[in-house]
């Protein structure tokens, strides 16, 4: 178990080092300059700026001070931003994005994987027809209209629903839902496929010949092994919902990540850009290898030298 640990934490410090590599080297090839944006400027100011953030210096010595920098904590200076620095603006969305997040992948599971086990069990019957109604529903429209929907049609009228801002939980219940369903849907359909393969298996039919009840057979060997498929996926899932939608911050009018990322894009502050991206990298790559220890104690089938099996 050291060994495969060890062996993860370094694919993951190289793919880190990928992503912070690939995305200083992108921001410095888009055309325009986050300067010469605002009009007219001195020759001077502009000058001043470039020193100010290093963009006087060789590409090459931009590289290596930005990844001292990195390793010592430091994101660097929002270029739009007076008052706040990029670990600032990280430190003051991260709470709203994760709380967001969290609450959205809390309904996910418990409600995506029941209703995929429930359609299983009652295989095209009623119950399995309204899962994949609810399923199809949840992956092909997209959040951002979900969003629009709950806004003109539950929150405009609802005293309880908010239709934007942040402060109490009322505000989170329509984000957090509109951020659930995709997720939810697709834990549903994973799981009722799982299921389904689950309990056609021979183990399925000894144990119930054994006079085991169904269900503890259900419990016990369906759900435990059809859920795998969805213990995989959760490194993805948990880091996407952690740092929140880009597009579902917005128009909620939440003050998380997602809504920085998309200002900084709009307003060109590209030491923003880069610091988000690099934390959000930092999230998936820690996520999934959370994910991968956790495969392996949930299924001690998988072997940990010479390649893994699923």
């Amino acid at each position: 178990m050291l060994k495969f640990i060890l062996k993860r934490l370094a694919m993951a410090v190289v793919t880190i080092w990928v992503i912070i590599t690939a995305t200083f080297f992108l921001m410095k090839a888009i055309p325009g300059d986050p300067f010469r944006k605002e009009g007219k400027m001195p020759e001077s100011i502009y000058e001043n700026l470039l020193a100010k953030y290093g963009l006087d210096k060789p590409i090459e010595e931009q590289y290596v001070i930005y990844l001292k920098n990195i390793l010592r904590g430091d994101l660097g200076a929002s270029m739009k931003s007076k008052v706040e620095t990029v670990n600032d603006m990280i430190t003051r969305g991260t709470p709203v994005s994760f709380q967001i997040g969290a609450q959205a992948l809390l309904v996910a599971i418990l409600i995506g994987p029941a209703l995929g086990a429930f359609a299983a069990l009652y295989q095209n019957k009623a119950p399995d027809y309204v899962m994949m109604i609810i399923a199809i529903v949840g992956i092909s429209v997209p959040s951002f209209i979900l969003a629009t929907v709950f806004i003109q049609f539950v929150a405009k009228g609802s005293n309880f629903f908010p239709i934007g801002g942040w402060g109490t939980f009322a505000h989170t219940i329509l984000p957090s839902f509109t951020l659930a369903l995709m997720p939810l849907a697709s834990m549903a359909r994973m799981m009722r496929s799982s299921m389904l393969e689950v309990l056609g298996q021979d183990y399925i039919k000894t144990a119930r010949s054994k006079g085991i009840s169904e269900i503890g057979v259900i419990m016990k060997h369906a759900v435990r092994n059809g859920i795998l498929p969805i213990v995989s996926q959760l490194g993805t899932t948990i880091s996407n919902l952690l740092v929140g939608s880009f597009v579902v911050e917005k128009i909620f009018g939440l003050p998380g990540i997602g809504r920085f990322l998309v200002d900084s894009v709009i307003n060109r502050d590209y030491t923003l850009i880069m610091g988000i991206t690099i934390f959000y990298g930092v999230v998936l790559i820690t996520m999934l290898l959370i994910v991968d220890i956790v495969y392996i104690l949930v299924d001690p089938r998988i072997k940990l030298t010479g390649g893994t099996s699923s």
